[in-house]
């Protein structure tokens, strides 16, 4: 977390804004974290995240995430509110 702390979350939320949580596993599948960003709507979230990856900052970041090769896996899921939560 300490190299995208200071070479990944600036750019992204600069991007992406804040998100809604930001937060280390402390039970289950240690050693990772969960990332929720909002968005207004799926062409939103198409067009941030286009913007994302074409920063150079944001190129730079992922060249060195690899290279440290930290990243096992991912997963990624789009979320729709349940009917009665209002954020």
């Amino acid at each position: 977390m300490k190299l995208y702390e200071e070479h990944g979350w600036s750019v992204q939320s600069r991007h992406l804004g804040k998100p809604l949580l930001y937060g280390a596993v402390e039970t289950g599948d240690v050693n990772s974290y969960v990332h929720i960003w909002v968005f207004e709507s799926a062409a939103d979230r198409a067009a941030k995240r286009a913007a994302l990856q074409a920063d150079p900052d944001w190129q730079a970041y992922l060249a060195k995430s690899a290279e440290a090769g930290y990243l096992i896996k991912q997963e990624n899921k789009i979320l729709v509110p349940a009917p009665f939560f209002e954020g």
